[in-house]
């Protein structure tokens, strides 16, 4: 990670917002700007210099890891050292995370400092963090590569005795086996009837025959991937194959176009239009795609109310239509891709063809 060309970057942001400094309290901008993961640590970025607060448990690791750009203070409490940090580096002006920022620490920064000025930066942050590095898109690209391998890992043992929580757990096992330094979000593996829900929980119930919809990823240094795939226990009906054909129809026609410049509300209705053409209007009822990277869900958003947005090279977008049929079942297929300056790089390398197993 190139932390001294982030901050150089911000810095600059902040001078053009009229800001002296950055007040960072979320996990996540506190890893993208740090190059360190403490989910209890704050960070300060002044014009005049970077400061990472860590208490005694996360205070050797920052020190090894933030010790060359930054100053770092061993603390509980870092709001009690801000005012005499202001004072020195000449701040009037704070910038700060409102969407990340609880109601008591915010109170208490404005009474740390009296008289000065906050203005909420969270969306330049976001707007920072969107266009990924090549350096951050070898490390998400990495993490797909373990998701693609805990797949084909999976279908050697399927169907076997699993339960669905059985599915997800052999899912992140593999992939922590195998590289992973932790995982992307919560496991989804759900069969049958449970298919239905986008986001369902597995439960430790036996496979069922029909649609197994599987949402996962891992995680490499921060960094996270995020894939689906639907298979079939047992053999699919015809109306099983029409509906997967359909899902697929439609991420393929997305996967043809999208690329830089890409409307993102244009591709969202791209997949939708193909969905509400074969008769599954109001079947999908989530948006086609999503950034990742420090977070799973990112800027940019594919969905209808994002029309006029367009892609640029850099993003990493999630392409993931479905159909759910409540009471019935339902699929989804989930690629993920980096936007070039000609095109798309696909980091999703999974057979996407309807695999029955039986």
């Amino acid at each position: 990670m190139d932390i001294l060309s982030r901050l150089n970057t911000l810095t600059e942001n902040l001078k053009a917002a009229g800001a002296e400094a950055l007040y960072i309290s979320s996990p996540h901008n506190h890893l993208y700007f740090s190059g360190f993961n403490n989910p209890d640590g704050r960070v300060l970025v002044t014009t005049g210099g970077a400061y990472v607060f860590a208490d005694f448990r996360y205070a050797e690791r920052a020190r090894a890891t933030c010790g060359g750009f930054a100053e770092v203070i061993e603390t509980r409490d870092p709001i009690a050292y801000l005012p005499d940090i202001f004072k020195k580096d000449g701040v009037s002006t704070v910038a700060i995370e409102e969407d990340n920022l609880v109601v008591e620490e915010e109170a208490r920064l404005v009474e740390a400092f009296p008289g000065g000025k906050f203005i909420n930066f969270a969306r330049e942050l976001t707007a920072q963090r969107q266009k990924k590095t090549a350096d951050e898109a070898a490390l998400i690209a990495a993490a797909q590569d373990i998701a693609d391998a805990a797949f084909s890992h999976i279908l050697t043992l399927l169907p076997g005795d699993f339960t669905e929580a059985g599915v997800a757990a052999e899912l992140e096992y593999y992939m922590k086996k195998h590289g992973a330094t932790g995982l992307s979000f919560e496991t989804i593996a759900v069969s049958n009837k449970s298919s239905s829900s986008p986001h369902a929980i597995p439960a430790h119930k036996p496979l069922e025959p029909g649609f197994l919809t599987m949402d996962f990823g891992a995680e490499i240094d921060g960094y996270r991937s995020d894939m689906t795939r639907t298979v079939v226990i047992g053999k699919a009906d015809d109306e099983m194959r029409r509906l997967y054909d359909t899902v697929l129809r439609a991420q393929l026609a997305v996967l043809d176009v999208i690329g830089p410049g890409s409307d993102c509300g244009e591709m969202h209705m791209i997949a939708q239009n193909i969905i509400d053409g074969a008769g599954y209007e109001g079947r999908f009822g989530h948006g086609l795609g999503h950034g990742v990277g420090i977070l799973i869900h990112e800027e940019p958003v594919l969905n209808q109310k994002r029309a006029g947005r367009v892609l640029v090279p850099g993003d990493v977008v999630t392409v993931e239509p479905g159909i759910y049929i409540e009471g019935k079942y339902g699929c989804r297929i989930e690629d993920m891709v980096l936007v070039t300056d000609d095109g798309i790089v696909n980091f999703t390398h999974s057979p996407k063809e309807l695999i029955e197993i039986v």
